[in-house]
């Protein structure tokens, strides 16, 4: 069953990119002799030209993280036949439009943010209600992966500081996660600064990863939650202020690696399984139109986020692969064809928590089922090849979330400086008074940090919930405000209707719902309700609803403007 699904997926994904990818770059008239920012505008700090392979290994690390692994495993108890249906339709007609049409406005805006394109089709107050919202999901974004990669770094003997053999998974993680780090400013070093080429020091790269991981299971490092979420928030801070040669960009490519190493791996062992019969998949195909009091709809695409569609992907082709593409013809590779690999990573995991679906509740964490499901497809727990490949699947997730995290706080300056500064003001050097601090790199960075990072300490569940409904209406936005920029500039526009209506209609829905809920738990005093995480729940939910509705009322009267004036 395993093999047979994940042949399925495969195929269609690849049907998808060929024929609907191809039929969307001719309808938006990709251009191969334009020139992209990245050679325009040149600055050796966010503007710098990258080689696809390298562009292609950011971007795709960047817009993975931790979600294609934990959507798809949480919503797998509606049953498989539902993620894969969504995974595959929607990350062929939905997510890889979104994605595409993203990447491609933004190289048309000079590189710039949603937050431009759509002040060229809706107007000015349009773009500042959309970078505040797109800030606050951000906020979301960093809050969740930081919950992440510290719960995935902490061990049982986290009061423990210090280097230990014989070290636990989350040890072994944590230590190559940090050397991973070293490495990949060594190769930026190498690249950028010594003139090496990228086939050999790909190799060099390479062999590194091999070293380091070698290392990592056998000497581990030891923290306590709290000092990894401390450790992890200077980390982005630092990463988000310094040139994309230094980290950004090595790193991102990097770790593409250990993507393409999971997935194979992933599809070695489920063929393996399936001849040899050393595991089975359990799931059933379909649990009922509501699960544990969840509806289907919106549940199960909200939670599903980065697998089928994800607003997050919007900011990161807007907000940095857009500074960086060198051709407009690699935008399909790019942006299409790496939400079509996510949605395959989203199957890939539907397909581990299948394998453990029987004790799926003995192995904690979304992550931990992911690695415990694909390793269990070469061995029984306990065994060598069993902890080895469980260790690599576990760090290779925390590289992702990591990588995510490098974006989102980019991003976060990006788009915080763009919200104080003014129509004929470029940096933040160009402004005066109060603005002049707001739009400073440092202080938007900071600000967003340690606000993320401070909502990190709470539980993912109360976390997620949340950022994948925000996640999922900033997609809709997003599809909102590139539908209404091909509009105006007389393009084929018609295929983001139906993804743009229903992202809108699933995220505000899941947002009423939370909004409804946790004042139903306040008024009749339910145990925990007045929790400061359950009002922050419900401020942040009641905000991004207001804007969000604001925004669609704006995004009508541009769409009737344009009607009328055909």
């Amino acid at each position: 069953m395993a093999l047979c699904i994940i042949l399925a997926a495969i195929a269609l994904l690849i049907v998808g990119y060929v024929f609907y990818g191809s039929w969307l770059a001719k309808q938006w008239g990709i251009d191969p002799t334009k020139k992209t920012p990245a050679l325009e505008k040149n600055d050796g700090v966010d503007y710098v030209e990258a080689k696809p392979a390298v562009l292609m290994g950011h971007h795709f690390s960047s817009i993975a993280g931790a979600g294609p692994i934990n959507g798809p495993i949480q919503a797998a108890v509606f049953g498989w036949v539902p993620v894969f249906l969504w995974c595959v339709i929607g990350g062929i007609f939905f997510g890889g439009v979104h994605d595409f049409g993203a990447l491609f406005a933004s190289i048309r805006h000079d590189g710039k943010s949603v937050g431009e394109i759509i002040k060229s089709s809706m107007g000015k107050r349009a773009k500042k209600l959309f970078i505040i919202f797109a800030l606050l999901v951000l906020i979301l974004v960093i809050a969740s992966f930081v919950n992440v990669v510290a719960g995935t770094f902490f061990s049982a003997d986290g009061a423990k500081f210090g280097f230990t053999t014989n070290p636990t998974n989350n040890q072994t993680t944590a230590i190559i996660s940090v050397l991973f780090i070293v490495l990949a400013v060594i190769y930026g070093i190498l690249t950028n600064k010594c003139g090496v080429k990228t086939l050999p020091a790909t190799i060099i790269g390479i062999v590194g990863i091999i070293a380091i991981v070698i290392f990592g299971l056998n000497v581990g490092f030891v923290m306590n939650r709290t000092a990894w979420i401390i450790f992890v928030s200077v980390y982005i801070a630092v990463a988000s202020l310094i040139p994309v040669w230094i980290m950004l960009q090595p790193r991102d490519y990097l770790s593409s690696f250990l993507l393409y190493a999971m997935i194979a791996i992933a599809v070695v062992g489920i063929i393996m399984s399936t001849f040899t019969g050393s595991a089975t998949f359990e799931i059933p195909a379909f649990a009922g139109w509501k699960v544990g009091g969840n509806f289907i709809f919106p549940t199960l695409f909200i939670t599903v986020a980065c697998g089928a569609c994800s607003g997050f992907h919007s900011l990161i082709a807007s907000g940095t692969t857009s500074k960086q593409i060198d051709n407009e013809k690699n935008a399909k590779a790019i942006g299409y064809g790496s939400m079509l690999i996510e949605s395959a990573l989203g199957i890939i995991s539907l397909i581990a928590v299948g394998v453990v679906w029987a004790n799926k509740g003995d192995f904690g964490s979304p992550s931990a089922i992911f690695g415990a499901g694909i390793a269990t497809l070469f061995g029984k727990p306990g065994t060598g090849v069993y902890n080895t490949i469980s260790a690599l699947l576990t760090l290779a997730v925390s590289v992702f979330a990591l990588t995510s995290l490098d974006s989102a706080t980019r991003l976060s300056r990006f788009m915080f400086s763009e919200l104080f500064l003014k129509e004929d003001e470029a940096t933040w050097k160009d402004a005066s008074g109060i603005r002049k601090v707001l739009a400073h790199p440092l202080f938007g960075t900071c600000l967003m940090v340690v606000v993320g990072a401070t909502l990190g300490f709470l539980k993912l569940s109360a976390i997620w919930g949340l950022f994948g409904a925000a996640n999922q209406l900033l997609a809709g936005i997003a599809l909102l405000a590139v539908c209404a920029w091909l509009g105006e500039v007389g393009k084929n526009n018609k295929m983001f209707y139906i993804p743009m209506v229903f992202m809108l209609a699933a995220t505000l829905t899941s947002l009423v719902l939370t909004v409804i809920g946790k004042i139903k738990a306040m008024v009749v005093g339910a145990e925990g309700a007045m929790f400061w995480g359950n009002w922050f729940q419900l401020i942040f939910a009641a905000a991004m609803t207001v804007l969000a509705v604001i925004l669609v009322i704006e995004g009508v009267q541009t769409f009737a403007k344009q009607r009328k004036n055909k």
